[in-house]
């Protein structure tokens, strides 16, 4: 038989145990949310067909900057951008025939596979010299560019982002639910 100074016991020692567990998870999840993956929407059309307005994105803020990487950053005029990485430091950019070389060398686009069925040319022939004065990419800075490349903001007309202004790299659409991918 169980008396009811046990009972209160028992039932402080549950009660306890769950509050224990959901700060412990609150504070997980704050830890995670702030310094691991943080959350971010896509507004415009600038990375279709790839990417929609209104889609949810997990960013990792950390780990290194790959070339093709989706990346959100902030520019000085406080707008936040999502746009593909195309260049390194270091690095020469050029399109010839709607063709990315890199250092002089042809880098085929796979995710442009499908928009270029469809429209053909997607992006007007340049050099980096003529966009932005240099040969290279300068160090700590990344050559962007939208998917949809017609309409899109992106280096062509700002120039480089610099690694500081970039908030973190997009790993998975999570919503709406029927976009949910993981991003390579």
């Amino acid at each position: 038989m169980i008396l009811p100074k046990q009972k209160l016991r028992r039932g402080s020692a549950i009660i306890g145990y769950w509050i224990l567990a959901i700060l412990l998870a609150g504070t997980l999840a704050i830890v995670i949310r702030s310094f691991v993956l943080v959350p971010a929407s896509v507004a415009g059309q600038s990375m279709a067909p790839n990417l929609k307005s209104a889609d949810q994105l997990l960013l990792r803020t950390s780990g290194p900057i790959k070339r093709f990487d989706i990346v959100v950053f902030k520019r000085s005029d406080h707008v936040t951008y999502v746009k593909r990485v195309i260049g390194l430091p270091g690095e020469t950019v050029a399109y010839r025939n709607d063709r990315l070389y890199v250092n002089g060398r042809y880098v085929t686009e796979p995710f442009l596979n499908q928009v270029k069925r469809k429209t053909g040319i997607l992006t007007s022939d340049f050099e980096l010299k003529a966009l932005m004065g240099e040969y290279q990419i300068p160090a700590n800075e990344y050559f962007v560019l939208g998917d949809n490349r017609q309409i899109s903001k992106d280096s062509r007309l700002f120039g480089t982002i610099h690694r500081d202004t970039i908030l973190g790299r997009a790993v998975a659409v999570y919503y709406p639910l029927h976009d949910i991918q993981r991003l390579k």
